[in-house]
């Protein structure tokens, strides 16, 4: 069996320019965000965490590679005790194992917690990111039409008129120009139509399809206006859960999904994307 490579992080590695970042400009603005694997980061040593998961997901260091907690120290400039938090978080995720004489190895990233948001946030700011968005882009597609359909059998009054509102703040936010309030009232729709479902797992993706909505916004992956199109798309599977018809609501669900993903790949392939795409 081979020896374990030791590598130290290289100047590629100490790279983590806007690019790579979801559009906060500072990895700071994620130290602070609940990581969904139970570990919020803070200060520092959370800052280290980013900087390092961005790098791994570019595949600047790459899986198999082991690393020494000097390394760590030495590269970011921060004491022993940072470091170790900081490799303990990327435990957490599952991105690297830490064992005793033989150093920090980064696992593949199949291994990773996929579902972690920060670990998404990572794969959407990488060179990777298509990658990423077609995945989210199948999990949506799998989860979402079955969750509306859910819904809309449940006859759940509350949950009914939670999506006829965040669809009209849609509209509202569309037609105002506001991106940022739109994307708020978007993905807090799908967390509603998760939650209708009355499937608890369903309930737990919420977050995903968040950072997706987000870090489209972010990465420069919505088209400039906002499409009354898709608008209409959510309004139609608010009428059809309130109407009960689940086989449409599903069928709305599912043009908002291909719609949403055909997008980002005419984005992607028309090269108008921001941060370098």
């Amino acid at each position: 069996m081979p020896r374990a490579r030791h590598t130290r992080c290289s100047d590629s590695h100490r790279r983590c320019d806007n690019r790579q970042r979801t559009g906060t400009g500072s990895p700071a603005h994620d130290a602070h965000d609940d990581t969904g694997s139970g570990v919020e980061l803070q200060g520092l040593h959370g800052q280290v965490v980013d900087r390092i998961g961005l790098s791994l997901a570019a595949d600047e260091i790459r899986a198999g590679e082991v690393l020494r907690l000097e390394d760590v120290q030495e590269r970011y400039g921060v004491s022993r005790t940072v470091a170790r938090e900081a490799v303990r978080v990327l435990e957490s995720k599952r991105a690297v194992t830490s064992r005793p004489r033989i150093g920090i190895t980064v696992r593949p990233m199949p291994e990773w917690n996929l579902y972690d948001p920060q670990v998404i946030r990572w794969r959407l700011a990488s060179p990777r990111r298509e990658v990423q968005l077609r995945e989210l882009a199948e999990l949506r597609a799998a989860v979402e039409p079955s969750a509306a359909a859910l819904a809309a059998a449940s006859g759940d009054a509350e949950a009914r008129q939670a999506l006829s509102e965040h669809a009209r703040v849609m509209a509202s936010a569309a037609r105002a120009g506001d991106s940022a309030g739109f994307v708020e009232a978007d993905a807090a729709f799908h967390r509603a139509l998760l939650g209708a479902s009355g499937n608890g797992m369903f309930a737990q993706l919420a977050e995903v399809t968040q950072e997706l909505l987000v870090a489209r916004r972010e990465l420069s992956l919505m088209p400039h206006d906002i499409d009354m199109a898709a608008v209409r798309r959510h309004q139609e599977v608010a009428e059809a859960v309130a109407a009960g018809r689940s086989a449409e609501a599903a069928q709305a669900v599912t043009a908002i999904v291909n719609a949403a993903h055909s997008e980002v790949q005419d984005l992607l392939a028309g090269g108008s994307c921001g941060y370098g795409v």
